[in-house]
Order: structure tokens, then sequence, then C-alpha cells
């Protein structure tokens, strides 16, 4: 058995990457931008879809991994290493699902019109509730950091079995040459 991820696992793996640099981009430019403008608007509307686009992503990715193991882990790994990557992996996809519906929630809960790409609008699911609302703000704000910290990890570990070790760990999740 070859010892990388099949291809559909490597392409929503990149995918997802994408998508969350590019959310993490517009949450930044969210920051920047001036209060109840018509730019800030459209980036919480861009910044909510990418993270919808990114709950259909992992969701897919979790089934697919259910019918689609993980390739054996390297015999190069120690027990601590094998914990850490299976517990680094489990906060990313729950943080991956959390943060979006953290995100509707906070739009839903707060009365405001929730639409995939400003196009397709999504019914409010949950009742207008301010307390709601910020209850899942914090949390949303809480998994923003606990992403920072999960992402810096991973891409730490897999620069390290890259460029230091070079011990093919890192080889498993990139796209084959033909």
């Amino acid at each position: 058995m070859e010892a990388v991820y099949d291809p559909v696992t490597r392409f929503l793996h990149w995918l997802n990457a994408i998508l969350a640099t590019i959310a993490i981009a517009l949450a930044y430019g969210i920051s920047g931008a001036p209060r109840h403008s018509a730019a800030r608007e459209w980036l919480l509307t861009l910044h909510g879809s990418v993270g919808i686009a990114i709950l259909a992503v992992v969701l897919f990715w979790a089934g697919w991994r259910l019918r689609h193991r993980a390739p054996p882990l390297w015999p190069v790994l120690t027990r601590l290493e094998v914990v850490l990557a299976h517990a680094t992996q489990a906060a990313l996809f729950l943080l991956f699902i959390a943060m979006p519906i953290s995100g509707y929630l906070i739009l839903a809960a707060s009365g405001r019109p929730v639409r995939l790409f400003g196009l397709v609008a999504i019914p409010p699911m949950v009742p207008q509730s301010g307390r709601l609302a910020q209850a899942a703000m914090a949390l949303h704000l809480t998994g923003e950091f606990l992403i920072y910290g999960f992402l810096a990890l991973h891409v730490a570990a897999a620069l390290m079995h890259a460029f230091i070790r070079r011990d093919g760990v890192f080889e498993r999740m990139l796209p084959r040459r033909g």
C-alpha cells in the first residue's frame, strides 16, 4: 500500500487551505473597513460565503474519510507526534465546522440576512436573539484564535518534515507528479 493520501483527499486539503487563507484575509479586511460601510458589508458577505464553502468542503471531506482511510503513519513519527498529529487534525476539522456555524448564528440571531455570495439567501433557522448572537460572536472570536494556533502548529510541523527531517511525511499530501 502506498503511504500517500488519495487524490480526492489531497485536493480537498489544498482547496480547504486556499479557502481558509481567503477567509482569514477577508476577516483582516473586515477589521480595517469602516463600520456600517458598503465595503464592510460586502467583505462580511464574502467572508461568510467562503466560510459556508469551507463547511461544505469539510463535511464532504469528513464523509470521504469515513470510506477512505488515511494511509498508515510513518514509522519515523514518535508516539507523541502521532497523538499531536491526530489531535491537531481533529481540532482543525471541528473548528472548520464550528466557525461557519457560529458565523451564521451571529447573523441569523441578529436578524441580519445571510446571503451566499450575495446571490442566494439562507433563511434564519434560529429566532432573533441578542443573547444568542453575542454567545455566537464570543465562540467565533475564540475559534479565530484557536484556528490561528492550530494552523500555525500544522504548517510548522509540515515545514519541519519537509525541510528539516526530510522524512517523506510532507510529501504524503502533495499532488502526485506524473
